[in-house]
């Protein structure tokens, strides 16, 4: 099962999905670390590891992506950031306003899904 033959799953290899159309939704400091999104024909979003890209795709909904993104600038995902062992109380709000996180304010709203995850919307 791949592409070629329009069925898209979630876990299947990255490399499946194409070599073009894969976005690095911001960097950092992180050493080149960071997830790579695709924007799919069917409007899904495919997210894969940059350091491999082989790897498996994870494949969401603009839905699941929004509501996760929605979730992040709540504080919602506080405990998975470095230095999350400092005590604060988990949904503290350090997403949002950018600090303590090491993280920008989060930009305007846009209008993909990709931009969502992109922490743009």
């Amino acid at each position: 099962m791949s592409i070629a033959d329009g069925s898209v799953y979630n876990g299947m290899p990255a490399t499946d999905l194409g070599e073009h159309g894969w976005e690095r939704p911001w960097s950092g400091p992180n050493g080149g670390q960071c997830v790579e999104t695709k924007l799919l024909a069917d409007g899904r979003i495919a997210v894969r590891q940059s350091t491999d890209p082989a790897g498996p795709a994870l494949i969401y909904t603009p839905e699941e992506i929004g509501a996760f993104v929605q979730g992040v600038k709540q504080g919602l995902a506080d405990h998975l950031t470095a230095g999350s062992g400092s005590g604060r109380a988990r949904g503290t709000g350090t997403a949002r306003d950018g600090k303590g996180t090491g993280h920008p304010r989060p930009r305007p709203a846009r209008h993909t899904a990709v931009h969502l995850l992109k922490g743009t919307g």
